[in-house]
């Protein structure tokens, strides 16, 4: 089940949040009462619920919002449990002065927002000494560790404990925490009003995540990187997860530059069974892996980790694969009869990650490379692990080619407005293939079918990646239109703006 915290400067705004979060299939909502402008009026907030509530009233010093004296806010809480509020939530401290009472439960909580303790057990311990009926444990994630020792704690619990860790780091641990037994989870109503860091929204959580179909047998999957918090890889593989009837659920782990070996030892016990590994981990990778595919033999990086029967690592490039396809395909819908790099002039723009993946799928295919980058020594050190020709930036519009691939991020949202390559410099009858994919129509596409060429949209490519991903992680076929219709509908002017 999903808490949604509702903190709103009036009643009526809050009564009505919680109308339409009923409508949305919310089952549980936390009037966060030290939100609002004037005394709160708890019997106007409880009246004709459509969902079951907590009333929380947090101090300053807990983070909250609350004004008055304490003995109002302690009056507050009381009046709620006379009211028949269904949870209050009652802080350490003031759990003995406040006694059981009628038919609402009692939430005895503790957060802290600095850090995850090194007493949290007998933080716990002491919480469930204080007459709950779900202890309530809420702290910061400084590394991965504490999300497992947070995980832990609810899975060995005997009394109820909703226990999670704030901040990035600890996202994973909001979502998981059902896998474990937390009687719910808390989230937002709103991306847009956050109550705590790292809170996500409700929709995102229950359309997003399923956190109501995530249980003990849900196998856990996940993307890696720094920065993260922008990857569309969760709401794809989420969405593949649902269509599928597959028990999985796909979460954001945020790992540092350098610190993946050591974080990956930290989440073994979550028993992670698939991850996509993005910037800046793709090399990093090679060195956790006990198997390789041979892409990843090739390019020497890799952008996926799965498990075997054995458990262990074994690494792929589906960057490659997708590259290869989505350029044969070009050359397809040019109506070629047999769709094929060799002997092709290819032009690409762009030296870093995805640049070396197509660059390699380019040179084992047969065809004739030349690479130009606004960095002319990136350009030329991967010319030379590649074995084919540069040119300077200026001069790329002087080039000959039947293939332009973009691997740069020029065009990407939300600089939508700018290109990599002259309109008049585009050929007749070519084919054009960006690796950008927000959006999915970009300006340089656009130049592209203007100067009639055949173009291949970076969605393609991503889609094809996270695809040969989910048969990596699942031993299943993808539901390839479900992925590439999720990432239309989350690229789309409309969601991103």
């Amino acid at each position: 089940m999903i808490c949604v915290s509702i903190g709103r400067s009036r009643h009526e705004r809050m009564i009505d949040e919680h109308k339409l979060l009923a409508k949305q299939g919310a089952e549980l909502v936390e009037f966060r009462v030290d939100w609002l402008g004037r005394s709160p009026d708890v019997v106007k907030l409880l009246n004709e619920r459509p969902t079951p509530c907590v009333i929380t009233c947090r101090r300053p010093e807990d983070r909250g919002r609350w004004r008055g004296t304490e003995e109002q806010r302690l009056t507050i809480l009381r009046s709620a449990i006379v009211a028949e509020a269904d949870y209050v939530d009652l802080e350490e401290d003031i759990a003995d002065d406040i006694k059981r009472y009628g038919p609402t439960k009692r939430i005895v909580s503790y957060h802290n927002f600095d850090e995850t303790p090194d007493d949290l057990e007998d933080i716990h311990e002491r919480l469930c000494g204080k007459d709950p009926d779900i202890v309530k444990i809420v702290t910061t994630a400084n590394a991965h560790a504490d999300i497992v020792r947070m995980m832990k704690l609810v899975q060995q619990s005997k009394v109820p404990t909703v226990g999670f860790c704030m901040g990035e780091i600890g996202i994973p641990s909001r979502i998981l925490c059902g896998k474990y037994g937390s009687p719910f989870t808390y989230a937002t109503f709103s991306k847009e009003r956050q109550l705590a860091p790292g809170q996500l929204s409700f929709e995102d959580m229950h359309l997003g995540y399923r956190y109501k179909q995530i249980g003990p047998s849900t196998q856990v999957f996940g993307v890696v990187g720094d920065p993260i918090a922008h990857s569309l890889s969760p709401q794809i593989h989420n969405a593949a997860f649902q269509k599928d009837g597959f028990d999985g659920v796909y979460v954001p782990f945020r790992i540092f530059k350098g610190e993946l070996e050591k974080s990956l030892k930290a989440l073994e016990w979550l028993d992670i069974q698939g991850l996509s590994v993005t910037i800046p981990h793709k090399q990093a990778t090679v060195k956790i892996a006990k198997h390789f595919e041979d892409s990843v033999k090739e390019i020497g990086a890799a952008n996926t980790l799965y498990r075997s029967d054995q458990q262990e690592w074994h690494a792929a490039n589906t960057d490659y694969d997708a590259a290869l396809k989505c350029m044969l395909s070009g050359f397809k819908r040019r109506g070629d009869a047999e769709p094929s790099l060799v002997g092709r002039d290819v032009l690409m723009l762009g030296a870093g990650g995805v640049g070396r993946a197509v660059g390699k799928a380019v040179i084992k295919n047969g065809g004739r490379l030349t690479i130009t980058n606004r960095s002319p020594k990136k350009a030329e050190e991967l010319a030379a692990e590649l074995g084919c020709k540069t040119v300077p930036w200026t001069d790329r519009g002087d080039v000959d080619y039947e293939l332009l691939v973009n691997c740069t991020s020029v065009g990407m949202h939300p600089d939508v407005d700018v290109a990599p390559f002259a309109e008049d410099c585009f050929i007749e009858n070519t084919v054009v293939f960006d690796t950008v994919y927000t959006p999915e129509n970009t300006l340089f596409l656009k130049r592209a079918r203007k100067r009639g060429c055949h173009v291949v949209a970076g969605t393609e490519m991503f889609v094809r990646q996270a695809a040969v991903q989910y048969e990596r992680f699942t031993q299943r076929t993808a539901p390839v239109e479900t992925m590439l219709k999720t990432l239309r509908r989350i690229i789309s002017p409309v969601h991103i703006s």
